[in-house]
């Protein structure tokens, strides 16, 4: 069935006006109708935040500012093409490194530069008539709603297309990966390798692997893997997360920069590298990162102050504080009007006056205490954390304590970054301090949860639910809170008449579970509850 490409709004991306002549000429020879044009990667974002476009064709290399990976990435973060919509990268060659790069920020085909008639129709009617056929999978994916999309593709499933079916598989088993349900992914993957020798089936099972504790026999199999697929960017990925979660930070950065050495502009990798080298001390290492994420952040919609302060950190690790001072003004005229940024700026106006032995005048502590009290909320954890030793050196240690309990609420199911906070107060407070406060959160959680409970026990359910929104208004995301507040809403829901919004609050409380890695076994009978529930009413 032939697409009819005049109805289909398309927004071509290329910084040759002769290439855009040409591309729109092809296009309205295909009968489009509808074909906004940029010249540039910022410019191709402005015409996606005015309109939504169903088709957008864009270049990778578009000379200064944006390229086309950026473009992808901003338009993917900020949500600027619908769900449905298609985005064709367009490369100028055909070497490995470029179709890498291009691939490494997923869009949905790519196509080499020159291309004909028949080969841009072809590429582009068949990504429609795929996203048309998984639109309601990624519809659900898109607002969140994970086991909406699981039936969608049990539906697809069921129809034994045998043109889709492995790509409708794929799908099902990573969204089996989302809730944890290791199972039912493992089943697909293994079902699949019977048939046929698939890498994403067998990094697919390389993850569980990963993902139930056993590091070191994912280590080996994905040692394996990067050798008999080395293209496969995502493998180093997990490589470098078996390794960190085995405390061997060196070998982890090795499998990194062997991503990096296939696909260099992959700007989040470039700023994991960079963090942790710094963390293992690997001073070379983490400048050279830290300068190539600052370098591809200037066009990034994922570019961060903390790169900079990364930065200047290192060099004053080195005892380097004029190109610290350097690096912070450079920092200040990037990000002056990030509150995040602007607390950086000033702690590293502390350390950089600390390092130049000048002693810290008074101003930079009560820029930072100013901004802290002003934007507390909108700071990042690792930044408040930070905060809460700068609290803590100056003699406010009620402060430091509350920041710090804070953060122990807000993440107490985060291990890694629990573990933070503990090496921290062991370091610059006592070798006991966290213990013993994370301690008396749990406690404080444990009462909160059995008021909660034993309200619901004696029929005050809107009691009950007062208390547990509380709570997680303070601590949104905590999983044993956030799941005793689940079954308490599908309770009422079960008990009382049909309340739509009532649902849709229950639906977007299980949608956060996922989010914050509530396990399947844990919420896949509450959202069967939830489904028969709405079924029933």
């Amino acid at each position: 069935m032939k697409l009819n490409f005049d109805v289909k709004k398309i927004l071509v991306v290329e910084d040759q006006a002769i290439i855009r002549e040409t591309i729109k000429h092809i296009l309205y020879s295909l009968g489009a109708r509808h074909i906004v044009e940029a010249g540039t990667g910022v410019n191709g974002i402005v015409e996606m935040r005015r309109c939504q476009f169903d088709i957008v064709l864009c270049d990778y290399n578009l000379g200064d500012g944006k390229n086309g990976q950026q473009v992808l990435e901003e338009a993917k973060y900020f949500k600027l093409l619908p769900f449905n919509a298609i985005f064709i990268m367009i490369t100028v060659e055909q070497s490995k490194n470029m179709v890498l790069s291009a691939l490494d920020c997923k869009p949905d085909d790519y196509l080499i530069k020159p291309f004909n008639r028949l080969q841009l129709s072809t590429r582009i009617e068949r990504c429609i008539a795929r996203k048309e056929y998984l639109a309601g999978i990624e519809r659900e994916i898109d607002t969140g709603n994970i086991y909406q999309a699981i039936q969608n593709c049990e539906k697809l499933l069921q129809q034994d297309n045998k043109k889709t079916h492995l790509h409708v598989l794929k799908i099902r088993a990573e969204l089996a990966l989302i809730i944890r349900d290791f199972q039912a992914a493992q089943k697909i993957y293994q079902d699949v390798l019977q048939e046929r020798e698939l890498p994403w089936a067998s990094l697919g099972l390389i993850i569980i692997v990963f993902l139930k504790g056993d590091y070191e026999q994912a280590i080996e199999s994905l040692k394996q893997f990067v050798e008999q697929y080395p293209m496969m960017l995502e493998a180093y990925d997990w490589l470098a997360k078996a390794h960190e979660a085995l405390n061997d930070n060196e070998a982890a950065l090795a499998a990194l920069n062997q991503a990096i050495g296939v696909s260099p502009q992959a700007i989040l990798r470039q700023q994991r590298l960079a963090s942790l080298a710094d963390k293992a001390e690997n001073i070379e290492v983490a400048k050279k990162a830290y300068k190539a994420a600052i370098n591809l952040g200037k066009y990034s919609v994922h570019g961060s102050s903390s790169d900079f302060s990364g930065l200047a950190n290192v060099y004053l690790k080195s005892n380097l504080a004029g190109d610290a001072l350097k690096t912070l003004n450079e920092m200040n005229k990037s990000f002056f009007n990030d509150p995040d940024s602007r607390l950086r700026a000033a702690i590293l106006e502390i350390d950089i006056q600390k390092a130049k032995n000048y002693g810290v005048a008074k101003e930079p502590y009560e820029k930072a205490f100013k901004l802290h009290e002003q934007y507390g909320k909108q700071i990042s954890r690792e930044l408040l954390l930070e905060m809460a030793k700068i609290r803590h050196q100056s003699g406010f240690g009620e402060i430091a304590e509350e920041i710090l309990a804070d953060l122990i609420k807000t993440n107490i199911d985060d291990k890694h970054f629990i573990a933070d906070i503990d090496k921290m107060c062991r370091t610059f407070i006592s070798d006991n301090y966290a213990t013993d406060l994370i301690g008396r959160i749990k406690q404080e959680l444990i009462e909160i949860n059995n008021e909660g409970v034993n309200l619901f026990k004696r029929g005050e359910i809107k009691e009950a639910l007062a208390v547990f929104e509380k709570a997680i208004e303070k601590m949104p995301n905590n999983q044993t809170i956030l799941l005793n507040m689940l079954k308490i809403i599908i309770h009422d829901l079960k008990t009382s008449k049909p309340d739509p919004r009532k649902s849709m609050h229950a639906q977007s409380y299980i949608n956060k579970a996922i989010q914050i890695g509530v396990a399947h076994d844990q919420i896949g009978s509450l959202q069967k509850e939830l489904d028969n529930i709405q079924y029933t009413h």
